[in-house]
């Protein structure tokens, strides 16, 4: 199982610094969701900058917007 998410930071253009229980922090490029209905809203940069950390798991908007932990991690860069 991959790390998960304890801290996320948004960056500019719509990437996202993540720290994960692990100590790594990763840069996981989001505007890849973009082009799915289901992330329609974060389109909206003020809405993309609302995302959260939820139960030490993955990151999450307010209108349930989530992606899979194990893609945060698997498709996100290494930064230390």
């Amino acid at each position: 199982m991959n790390p998960r998410v304890k801290e996320v930071k948004v960056l500019e253009n719509y990437k996202l610094l993540l720290t994960f229980k692990n100590g790594e922090k990763r840069i996981y490029d989001a505007k890849k969701l973009l082009e799915y209905d289901f992330y329609k809203n974060l389109r909206d940069l003020k809405y993309f900058k609302e995302v959260k950390v939820v139960d030490g798991i993955t990151i999450e908007w307010k209108s349930g917007e989530d992606v899979n932990p194990d893609d945060l991690y698997e498709n996100s860069t290494l930064i230390n």
